[in-house]
């Protein structure tokens, strides 16, 4: 056989050198950053993709594609070109948004798989469930995936740990059951889940096991810890702060911290919000810890270099959303009220440094307004409840809005208002944000 082997010449050496060089930038621009859980990868709502727009089109901005979807609070996650969402189809019952009572729906919890490229549907889950909690509208956590499995936690608390490549079960758990609990939480199970390690962490409830931790690969028990009334819906923080690991889980009497070996508690701090809505995590910053809730609640905690424990620094003051998390950027909070103001807080005294009625639906503040943040690089984009995305900056001087777009129609219902109340996911240098009819992907490169 004739050797086809010939001399690799210096064009052909620039040549391979080009081709690799540009095999790279492609595969840059088609992974991007996944965003594989709630508030993206840290958890922490901070976006890192760079080549992102601060401005929408001048013909409005670019949707890639739309997928019917039925009802939900739950985000999506992104991973490696796969979309996980969850929502819900009630085939009978009353879905009246009452804060004050539980309705009772039946119907299907199902979680979806889609090409997150093109939209493609590429598998389902399904499972049959009565709901008999407050605004009934579908199910609360966003899924978090973690390698080859993807975890979903229903609003009656069914805990799926699923196969992302087909969606079959590895396992599955009934918190409701396991642990005891007549009823769901008021509002249902929020909390997204967390994997830290080996280990699956989840606010349940019941005698004991506000906190439990699983072993994530089979869904075995591993410690269960604290004990209230209520176990409220802040999802699980991991941080770590005076030398170690600290699992942070605030219920709606206290502020604990927990550790996530064991669950024994390194220090708890009494914090009791309104309607036992514990709902935002508490935002690790430097070595503060900052927590808030709607009616006033907030505290802002000193935690010790040395040792896992923590000293009040102030309460009461800054901002107070209802379940929208602020961020925190150079020792500043930014976030937005229960009535839609948007604050700009010091974080280190908790004075108000201004206040803006941008974020407001339509102007006007409104009972629970509610909006999403993402920072990404010197710029926030911020999803609010009238399905509008806003692209602005924001420092201690001030808040410049760069632009802002319809992307959503508002579908569920709060008291004489409809709203876009699920926060959005950003990867590979685009959004996907749901409603109750569907989930859009829209490009934000430029």
């Amino acid at each position: 056989m004739r050797d086809r082997r010939q001399p690799v010449t210096a064009r052909g050496i620039k040549r391979m050198a080009w081709l690799a060089l540009l095999g790279c930038a492609w595969a840059g621009v088609a992974i991007g950053e996944d965003w594989r859980q709630w508030q993206g990868p840290g958890r922490d709502g901070v976006w890192h993709e760079t080549g992102t727009i601060d401005k929408f089109p001048a013909d409005g901005p670019k949707v890639l594609w739309r997928v019917p979807l039925s009802n939900g609070f739950s985000g999506p996650a992104v991973f490696e070109n796969r979309l996980f969402v969850t929502d819900f189809v009630s085939s009978g019952g009353d879905d009246t948004p009452d804060p004050g009572k539980k309705s009772e729906l039946s119907g299907r919890e199902r979680v979806h798989c889609l090409d997150s490229r093109t939209g493609k549907p590429l598998w389902v889950h399904e499972d049959e469930c009565d709901y008999k909690i407050s605004y009934p509208n579908g199910p609360r956590a966003t899924p978090t995936v973690d390698g080859d499995r993807v975890y979903t936690l229903g609003a009656e608390g069914r805990l799926n740990c699923l196969k992302t490549d087909n969606g079959e079960v590895v396992w599955t758990r009934d918190l409701k059951k396991d642990y005891e609990m007549e009823l769901a939480p008021h509002w249902g199970f929020a909390a997204h889940p967390l994997v830290d390690g080996d280990t699956l962490y989840c606010v349940v409830g019941g005698k004991g096991s506000v906190a439990v931790a699983f072993d994530k690969m089979t869904g075995q028990e591993r410690w269960r810890a604290l004990d209230a009334a209520s176990s409220g819906y802040c999802p699980p923080t991991m941080i770590e702060a005076g030398g170690t690991k600290q699992l942070l889980i605030w219920h709606p009497e206290s502020l604990n911290s927990l550790n996530p070996e064991t669950g024994d508690v390194y220090w708890s701090v009494p914090m009791k919000p309104a309607y036992e809505m514990s709902i935002i995590a508490p935002i690790h910053y430097q070595d503060y810890l900052y927590a808030v809730a709607l009616q006033g609640t907030s505290m802002l905690l000193k935690l010790s270099p040395d040792t896992p424990t923590a000293t009040e620094v102030w309460n009461g003051k800054g901002v107070h959303p209802d379940h929208n998390p602020p961020l925190v950027v150079e020792g500043n909070a930014y976030g937005i009220d229960v009535k839609g103001h948007l604050r700009c807080v010091d974080l280190k005294s908790g004075e108000r440094r201004w206040e803006s009625l941008a974020t407001a639906p339509h102007g006007r503040p409104a009972s629970s307004a509610t909006g999403f943040m993402v920072r990404n690089g010197d710029k926030f984009y911020v999803m609010i409840e009238t399905g509008d995305l806003l692209i602005a900056k924001m420092s201690p001087a001030g808040y410049q809005e760069l632009d802002r777009a319809h992307i959503l129609e508002p579908t569920s219902r709060t008291g004489n208002r409809k709203v876009v109340w699920s926060h959005p996911a950003f990867a590979n240098r685009c959004m996907f944000a749901r409603n109750d009819k569907e989930i859009v992907c829209v490009s934000l490169a430029k």
